[in-house]
C-alpha cells in the first residue's frame, strides 16, 4: 500500500500547470484563445487576461480540445479518413493501416478506430449506429461484420498508448491503480484511482464515464479520477454515485488499516 501511494505521489510532484475552471470560464478561455496568434506573446496575453490560471495549462488544454473536437471530428475530415482507409485496405490489407493513419494525423488509435467503425456502420446500415452497438464492437472487434476491419480495430485497441492497462483476458479496461486497502478522500471511500494526462472537458469526461468509469464502479466500487491538467468544475457532480474528481494527487487522504 505504501509503495503504491508513494509512486503516485512522485507523479504528482512532477505534474505542472494544473488547472480547474468552471464551465463558463472554460468556454470564455476557448473563445479568447481562438483570437490569439500562435506567438510567444500570446502566453503573456493569456496571463494578463486570466491571471488566476497558468497560461501553459490554458494553452495546452484548449489546443488539445480543439484538435480533438474540431479537426478530427469534422464530418469532411472523418469521411476523408474513412475513404483513405478503405482505399488502402484494398491494396495493403496486411499492413497496420489504422495504426499508421493514427500516427500520421496525430490521433489516438482507439479514437480513430471509433470514427472508422462509425463510418462503416453508417455506410452499411444507412443509419447512425447506436452507442451500445458501437461500444460493443470496439470492445469485441470480432462483432464487426468485416473481418479485415475487425483485425485493424483490434490492433488499435491493443496498441493504443493512451488507453488504460488491458486485462490479461478479454481486453477489458482496468483502472491504473486498484487499492488492496481502500482510502478515504474528502469523506469518500476510494477503491481505485484513474490518472488522465489531459484536461477533463465535457465531451471527454462523459466518454470516459460511459466507457470506463461506470464500469470501474460496478466492478471495484467508488474511485478517484485525477485529471492532471484540470477539469470543468461542474463535472465533479457524481460523488454520490462513486466518482470523485481531482486535479492532483490528494494530500488529505485517510488510510484504513488492514483487518
Amino acid at each position: 500500500m505504501d509503495l503504491v501511494l508513494g509512486s503516485s505521489a512522485a507523479v504528482a510532484d512532477e505534474a505542472v500547470s494544473l488547472l480547474q475552471v468552471c464551465r463558463a470560464e472554460y468556454r470564455a478561455i476557448g473563445r479568447f484563445t481562438e483570437r490569439l496568434r500562435p506567438t510567444r506573446q500570446s502566453m503573456k496575453t493569456l496571463q494578463t487576461q486570466f491571471p488566476q490560471h497558468q497560461p501553459q495549462a490554458i494553452s495546452l488544454s484548449i489546443k488539445r480540445m480543439k484538435r480533438s473536437m474540431v479537426r478530427h471530428h469534422a464530418p469532411d475530415v472523418v469521411k476523408a479518413y474513412y475513404q483513405r482507409y478503405r482505399s488502402e485496405a484494398q491494396t495493403r490489407p496486411t499492413a497496420p493501416l489504422l495504426l499508421e493513419l493514427a500516427n500520421q494525423v496525430d490521433l489516438s488509435p482507439a479514437l480513430l478506430a471509433r470514427l472508422i467503425v462509425e463510418c462503416f456502420l453508417e455506410e452499411r446500415e444507412a443509419s447512425v449506429a447506436s452507442r451500445h452497438v458501437l461500444n460493443n464492437m470496439l470492445r469485441e472487434p470480432y462483432l464487426i461484420p468485416d473481418l479485415l476491419l475487425a483485425k485493424h480495430v483490434e490492433q488499435c485497441t491493443v496498441n493504443d498508448c493512451y488507453e488504460n492497462q488491458l486485462r490479461t483476458k478479454g481486453y477489458d479496461k482496468t483502472p491504473d491503480i486498484i487499492l488492496e486497502v481502500p482510502i478515504a478522500v474528502d469523506g469518500h471511500i476510494v477503491h481505485w484511482i484513474e490518472s488522465k494526462a489531459s484536461f477533463g472537458d465535457e465531451h471527454s469526461h462523459h466518454t470516459y464515464l460511459n466507457e470506463q468509469f461506470w464500469s470501474y464502479c460496478n466492478r471495484f466500487g467508488p474511485g478517484l479520477v485525477i485529471y492532471w491538467y484540470g477539469f470543468v468544475s461542474e463535472l465533479d457532480c457524481q460523488r454520490g454515485r462513486g466518482i470523485l474528481l481531482r486535479d492532483g494527487f490528494p494530500s488529505d487522504i485517510v488510510t484504513l488499516s488492514r483487518v
